[in-house]
């Protein structure tokens, strides 16, 4: 039976040694950001500035990720800060791990659950972004703890766990819709296993009903008074309209990734161990438990991947329990070969991504240049911008104007000195269609009424000509290059277009009319 994971002996030595551990790649995490000369990329940047103004939601995700980059730049908003708390998230989410595993398997499997999780190729990515990933994950692990443990806690102990589980996947869902895969693990849970129904007694049930909809209930009302755009947007996101059906290409990218995401001998253990000890019968009743939270994310992106398209990330919630299940299952099976290839493997992998976060030029004798491509250049364009304005007397322009959402998120951030500056043009984003399809396009739109005369910047020429056509002229045209690497540029247009008036948008797509000669 395993030793309770709280024990005296277990907490001074296997805890010990995974605080250890923990901590220590956590400071390297750490030093990583601070030291890495990699900017913001875009969607950091958009992040920053939904930070600054704390709301209970925002257009494209829940309110997370925001709140914990305005608790991190307090009195600073360095790159560094931006992106502190995702390591931070990381190192609970491992503690989450060994904590469940040992609870189920005991301590050797939890340490080999919590050493895969800690150096996964996705978390260590994760780990020097700010994102939706790294909050969502660790309360995942938080509501896997407080399960795991609940079938054998009664009286107040059993109610603390269950309005910690509420808790917590209450807090998931402010963190990335995702979490809806906890529920559904639950609920597969419940279906399988008669032990898991006599847990979730009344009052316990109740009880996690109650938190969760208590943490939940502002964004509910938030999405309510927003006509539900973040829901939407995830909606959105599957983009199952206009695109073929049954994307094989597609799906083999997906499959590809997640290799490269899991590790390619954790995903190839959890993906043939599952079938194996399911056709042999084999599996435990910890093993259900973990493939009820693991499988279901794979197999509904999977099918995503098929019908439309899907994002490597788009499985990882099912990956903090795969870690435990697969670090369970090497253990068990004395496969310790593969189990120091699978950990050495991740370790060498992680030091080269550290190696190019510390020096990109590295990163380009590797051939790796092309991840690394949208966190840079975004400061010397944001740099151009400020100085074609300064060429300029004060008032001359009524507003910036950029039409992609990446330079508008990434020139708030570099050029929040400049604009915070009294009488310097508003930055605004200009529609492409009728309705705002994203929150640049919400808060900052370019109007008539800012529109006198206008300092308009084209990213790499896309929907210039629509761009300009919706001035009464257009002047002064530059073209600005920046240099990513030995391959890539960046190149953004500048014009000055005067007196913005829009063409009118096609009712059925909302997209320009075309002018008819």
């Amino acid at each position: 039976m395993p030793r309770d994971a709280l024990s005296d002996h277990g907490f001074d030595t296997e805890w010990r040694a995974v605080l250890l551990v923990t901590a220590a790649l956590t400071v390297v995490r750490l030093a990583a950001l601070f030291a890495t000369p990699l900017e913001l990329y875009p969607d950091e940047a958009q992040y920053w500035l939904w930070s600054r103004t704390l709301d209970w939601g925002y257009f494209s995700k829940p309110p997370m990720v925001a709140w914990t980059i305005w608790a991190t730049t307090l009195g600073d908003d360095s790159e560094a800060r931006v992106r502190l708390a995702s390591p931070l998230f990381h190192a609970g989410t491992t503690l989450c791990v060994y904590a469940a595993g040992r609870k189920l398997y005991g301590a050797s499997a939890a340490l080999a659950g919590a050493a895969l999780y800690l150096l996964m190729p996705g978390v260590q990515l994760s780990s020097l972004v700010a994102a939706t990933d790294a909050p969502l994950l660790f309360f995942i692990g938080l509501s896997l703890a407080a399960y795991v443990n609940l079938a054998d806690a009664s009286g107040r102990a059993r109610m603390l766990l269950a309005a910690g589980f509420g808790a917590a996947v209450g807090l998931a869902f402010l963190s990335k819709y995702a979490a809806v895969y906890v529920l559904i693990a639950l609920a597969l849970h419940l279906a399988l296993s008669k032990a898991a129904r006599a847990a979730w007694t009344l009052p316990a049930g109740a009880v996690a009903l109650g938190a969760f909809l208590v943490v939940m209930a502002p964004n509910i009302a938030w999405n309510a008074a927003h006509g539900f755009a973040t829901v939407q947007h995830t909606a959105a996101n599957a983009a199952w309209g206009g695109r073929e059906l049954f994307n094989f290409a597609e799906l083999g990218d997906f499959l590809a990734s997640q290799f490269g995401v899991f590790g390619p001998i954790p995903f190839a253990v959890l993906i043939g161990g599952s079938i194996w000890l399911a056709w042999r019968r084999k599996l435990t009743s910890a093993d259900v438990l973990l493939l009820c939270f693991a499988i279901p994310p794979f197999l509904i992106v999977t099918g995503q991947s098929f019908i439309s398209r899907a994002n490597a990330n788009w499985s990882g919630a099912g990956y903090v329990a795969a870690s435990i299940l697969v670090g369970a299952w090497l253990v068990r099976w004395r496969a310790r070969r593969w189990l120091i290839a699978a950990i050495a493997i991740q370790a060498v992998t992680a030091m080269v991504f550290l190696a190019c976060v510390l020096n990109p030029p590295f990163a380009d004798k590797v051939g790796l240049s092309n991840a690394f491509k949208r966190a840079k250049g975004w400061e010397q364009v944001t740099e151009q911008m400020v100085e074609r304005v300064l060429r300029e007397p004060p008032g001359e322009f009524s507003a910036i104007a950029v039409n992609d959402r990446f330079l508008f998120n990434a020139a708030a951030y570099y050029g929040r000195d400049f604009f915070a500056l009294p009488g310097q043009p508003p930055l605004v984003m200009w529609l492409r269609e009728a309705r705002p399809q994203n929150q640049a396009e919400t808060t900052a739109p370019l109007t008539p009424a800012l529109g006198r005369r206008v300092l308009a910047v084209s990213l790499e020429q896309v929907y210039r000509d629509e761009m300009a056509a919706d001035f009464k002229s257009v002047s002064e045209r530059e073209i600005r290059s920046i240099r990513l690497d030995r391959k890539r540029k960046r190149r953004a247009e500048i014009f000055v277009g005067d007196e913005f008036t829009p063409r009118p948008r096609d009712p059925a797509t909302g997209k320009p009319i075309p002018i008819r000669p």
